[in-house]
């Protein structure tokens, strides 16, 4: 018993250890020395709250001591606070909000880039008025590049038959930093939601990214359109929360799929919790096995007929690009 003790003290101490290094090495956007630094000191001393473990004369003492520190790591970290106010990557640079008023909503700066290759780009934003009313399907776009298990996943919302609008939500970056899902972990990015035009955030997707090449599949979701106005409305809430409240992105608990779950409980009858959601690629199949897509085929010959890469080359710049990229779909 007093092995099996020691053993899960150990164990613990190992697990406080690897989050501390890695919360002191992506530590509040200091410099990378400083850094760096941090991480390898508290590495030093978890190696000797470790040591004194064997040591029944100093370990209460030198136990004591680690977790006291460990307790002042986790209050600073805690104490970090998100923030609109920086240098941001210009593809997140801008937040969208919207305005209500009745059926009537405006959402303003709706990305629009012009690019010519995935980085090469003219920015530009437009804003536009949607008549809840009119809205009347939900389409999911998931987006692979590293095998079939993760995609990026989002929501394009479609107004009347032919103006569609996406919400895709991300991390947002300073300028000249990459995504890394480790860092995703510790406090450094915030969270973003994406308002953009069809044009934008699948073409660049499907026409541009060449390093590693994005396959991109847009599916119709089956539902009662009450309950499509329903999750819009979220999704414009939160929008407007996150300019006034900036909140952090985390790689687990507020990710793309994780918050289009947690935003589709405003429903009835919303999807329970899946393994599916988490890992992220598997999305469209729990769809289909919960009826919320076209069933009338497998689901392998689905998953076939709703890539949409060639579809969207083809319609490029195109106003009806929309129209285009959904003319061979199976319905919603």
């Amino acid at each position: 018993m007093r092995l099996a003790g020691l053993l899960c003290l150990q164990l613990l101490v190992l697990a406080l250890t690897g989050w501390g290094v890695m919360a002191l090495y992506y530590f509040d956007h200091e410099s990378f020395a400083l850094r760096s630094t941090l991480a390898a000191a508290f590495a030093l001393v978890s190696l000797a709250a470790l040591a004194s473990a064997a040591l029944p004369r100093w370990r209460r003492r030198v136990l004591a001591a680690y977790l006291a520190l460990f307790a002042v790591l986790l209050w600073r970290w805690t104490a970090i606070e998100p923030s609109n106010d920086r240098d941001w990557r210009p593809e997140v640079a801008r937040l969208p909000y919207a305005t209500i008023a009745g059926d009537e909503i405006t959402l303003h700066n709706i990305r629009n880039f012009d690019y010519r290759a995935e980085t090469d780009f003219t920015p530009a934003y437009y804003d536009k008025t949607f008549n809840l009313r009119q809205l009347d399907s939900v389409d999911l776009i998931a987006s692979y590049w590293m095998g079939p298990a993760i995609a990026h996943v989002f929501l394009s919302f479609g107004f009347a038959g032919k103006d569609h609008v996406a919400v895709s939500i991300e991390a947002r970056g300073e300028a000249n930093e990459g995504y890394s899902s480790v860092a995703g972990f510790f406090r450094q990015y915030e969270l973003f939601y994406l308002v953009a035009d069809e044009r934008d955030v699948i073409r660049v997707r499907t026409n541009y990214r060449r390093d590693p090449p994005e396959d991109v599949y847009l599916y119709r979701i089956r539902g009662p359109s009450e309950n499509a106005r329903r999750l819009f409305l979220e999704y414009v809430h939160e929008i407007n929360r996150l300019k006034e409240r900036p909140e952090f992105y985390n790689t687990l608990t507020t990710n793309c799929t994780g918050n289009i779950w947690l935003h589709s409980r405003v429903n009835p009858g919303h999807l329970p919790y899946s393994w599916k959601i988490l890992v992220s690629g598997h999305v469209p199949e729990l769809l289909y096995e919960k009826g919320r897509l076209d069933t009338g085929v497998p689901f392998s010959e689905l998953q076939r007929r709703s890539r949409i890469n060639e579809l969207a080359r083809a319609a490029d710049k195109a106003e009806d690009f929309s129209r285009q990229i959904r003319a061979t779909l199976p319905p919603g």
